[in-house]
């Protein structure tokens, strides 16, 4: 394919999947726009787990997009996903990160409602000594609660969507289904604790890197160094039509290839290394499967991973056009041995802000955030595997930009660009 001029890349052109312009990164009009579009359009947001709301009462709040929730647990056992706003003059309702509150009360006039959302008390409803209130006034209680978005639960991850018309959750995550039910297979969850950075680079740049395999191998030093993987190794990775995706590699493969690492002078392998803790990497039987590595991807807020014994989710949360917030919340089941819990736990030093083998990636990101600043119409290249999109069949090679390119074909049918 031709390489177009840099000014023909915005408008971009109908069908080119092969060039992604740097302006879906810095402009700010587009962020909002996605607002409208992907968070509040026909997509399912991960709002939390279920396992951390486990009574009647208890709540953790977040966002979808710039839109503030409340994920919370009803009298009746039932989860739901609630606006964050008062329905009488806009207030947070709920600005605590979690707890538990038989009634959630506005802190500002202290309207009151269950945590189902029904609006149950209003202060000087009636006037004082007769006079005021909302004498005359059609209040309608019901209509004044504040409002519930459609839920599903899958195996106790819950997300929400603003729309109506968005397909079924299982027709949503289509070909990812399988590999999610494998982590998320009805067993009983358990936090183990929470991890959260500000990235300095835009959210969508965060999909790019865990739906780009190869890039592993060559950015992370502990990764090629202690043999995790290798872009030779087996594995496959699926895009769906949705913009939900995964990538799994398979045992086997990464530490055979040292030698070529050496001789193709591959930095980030250091042949002299050792770990003092070699305990880290310890693999505990967990899944009967030969999987070494899963990564699932739920557009446009989750990431999944199954790294040797670590579990996690990863909740994006955008904040700016240059900014997002990551959480990792790190996970077993209820029913895990002490020594598999305890392995969990010691494995959290793989992942997360600091994590041996995610260190890199939020430097890598914020280094493209700031190379883009200033773009006049240049665009990015991801056409490693070719410059096409296959939906719902696996590449089963680890080297390629098709999961990336999928994406992006996914975005803009959503957006309209």
């Amino acid at each position: 394919m031709p390489t177009p001029s840099a000014e023909s890349f915005w408008p971009w052109p109908e069908g080119d999947t092969a060039h992604v312009p740097y302006r879906v990164f810095t402009d700010t009009e587009l962020f909002q726009r996605e607002q409208e579009r992907i968070f509040q359009g026909p997509t399912w947001s991960y709002v939390g787990l279920e396992a951390e709301v486990p009574e009647e009462g208890c709540f953790r709040t977040t966002h979808i997009g710039d839109v503030p929730v409340i994920l919370s647990r009803s009298k009746d056992g039932q989860v739901h996903v609630l606006i964050n706003r008062c329905s009488h003059r806009g207030a947070l309702v709920l600005h605590e990160a979690c707890g538990r509150h038989k009634r959630f009360n506005c802190v500002y006039h202290q309207w009151g409602y269950d945590p189902d959302g029904t609006l149950r008390a209003v202060p000087f409803k009636n006037g004082v000594e007769g006079q005021g209130g909302y004498c005359g006034v059609d209040m309608d209680m019901k209509a004044l609660s504040l409002r519930r978005l459609r839920v599903e639960v899958l195996n106790g991850l819950v997300f929400a969507s603003f729309r109506e018309d968005t397909p079924p959750l299982r027709e949503y995550l289509g070909g990812v289904w399988p590999q999610l039910t494998r982590v998320f297979d009805g067993r009983k969850l358990q936090v183990l604790g929470y991890l959260r950075q500000r990235v300095r680079a835009n959210w969508k740049l965060y999909f790019e890197n865990v739906k780009d395999p190869y890039h592993a191998g060559l950015l992370h030093l502990f990764v090629a160094t202690f043999g995790l993987f290798r872009s030779t190794q087996r594995g496959e990775t699926l895009a769906e039509p949705s913009g939900c995706g995964h990538l799994i590699s398979y045992k086997g493969g990464a530490e055979e290839h040292r030698e070529e690492y050496e001789q193709q002078g591959i930095t980030t392998y250091q042949k002299g290394y050792q770990l003092r803790a070699p305990e880290l990497m310890r693999k505990l039987p967990d899944f009967r499967d030969d999987i070494a590595v899963s990564i699932q991807t739920v557009f446009p807020s989750l990431v999944i991973h199954r790294i040797s014994n670590s579990i996690a989710t990863r909740h994006v949360l955008p904040r700016d056009v240059n900014d997002f917030d990551l959480i990792w919340t790190l996970l077993g089941y209820a029913d895990d041995t002490v020594e598999l819990r305890n392995q969990r736990i010691l494995q959290a030093n793989l992942v997360g802000p600091s994590g041996y083998i995610s260190l890199e990636d939020v430097e890598a990101l914020e280094i493209v955030q700031r190379g883009i600043q200033g773009e006049r119409g240049d665009a990015a290249f991801v056409a490693l595997g070719g410059t096409q999109v296959q939906y719902g069949e696996p590449e089963r090679d680890l080297a390629n930009e098709t999961a990336i390119r999928g994406f992006w074909k996914t975005w803009r049918t959503l957006m309209g660009v």
